[in-house]
């Protein structure tokens, strides 16, 4: 580690505030960044921690739509999400308790890892995610492995969560990190079926239009029997070559659908 100064501020406003002095970088749970610092693969000047920020965290759910507080933990989204079943068993699924209870919904977003899963139930949710000083619908905001729509300083404040009449999230986790080896999120909503795939193409979380036609005309699991999605592009590595992930891919994808009808 090396040494940088460090805030904690209590409201969003004065959060905003120290982000706007050089070098500055927000801190959510810090299960990307702590690690990230270790390695100097990041040396911001300044950590300004969102932990103690009350008015970005919390669950509700009204009107067809769940919102999430974006220092909300995983734990929390597990525990009373139950409005959204699917996120609800995600969130439960993420890392160990220790990752789950200290990471949150806007750092995961914010960080937009290729093998992360809340970006896969936003893009297949249609969510919208909420920042400091405006609205970012998810097909816009994730622009590939790593990056995002947001502007520097600009904080995650909340996602809105619109809720499917069915979902399901599976994935085929790496053992010692649970992170997905390849994770497809499936949602169905009266005007058709979204289906995001994370942890295997080497541009970030996707959609698969292909099967969201076949799925939207034909809710189960033999309308994506047949379908597949070329290995290039994927990602190889020692846990999986892109051959392996494209086929992962259309496996889940049934699974999910079993799932969530």
């Amino acid at each position: 580690m090396y040494s940088f100064d460090f805030e904690r501020p209590t409201t969003l406003d004065d959060a905003v505030k120290a982000l706007g002095q050089d070098e500055a970088q927000a801190l959510g749970g810090g299960q990307t960044l702590i690690p990230s610092l270790k390695q100097r693969l990041a040396m911001p000047s300044k950590l300004v921690s969102l932990a103690a920020i009350e008015e970005l965290k919390g669950v509700t759910a009204e009107g067809g739509v769940l919102t999430v507080g974006g220092g909300t933990t995983h734990g929390t989204v597990a525990a009373e999400a139950s409005a959204y079943p699917a996120l609800a068993a995600l969130a439960s699924n993420i890392g160990d308790p220790a990752v789950r209870n200290r990471g949150t919904v806007g750092g995961s977003l914010a960080n937009n890892d290729p093998a992360a899963c809340y970006p896969a139930a936003a893009l297949a949710s249609g969510a919208t995610i909420v920042t400091n000083t405006r609205e970012i619908a998810a097909d816009d905001y994730f622009q590939g492995m790593f990056t995002t729509a947001l502007d520097e300083g600009e904080i995650i404040t909340a996602v809105k969560f619109p809720i499917p009449e069915k979902a399901a999230y599976i994935k085929f986790e790496q053992p010692a990190s649970r992170f997905a080896l390849v994770g497809v999120f499936v949602a169905k909503y009266s005007d058709g079926v979204k289906v995001a795939v994370t942890g295997a193409s080497e541009e970030g979380v996707f959609r698969w239009t292909e099967a969201e036609e076949k799925l939207s005309a034909d809710f189960s699991a033999g309308a994506v029997e047949g379908l597949s999605l070329p290995a290039e592009g994927m990602m190889s590595d020692l846990h999986g070559s892109g051959a392996y992930r494209a086929h992962l891919i259309g496996v889940l994808t049934k699974r999910a659908v079993a799932a969530a009808g």
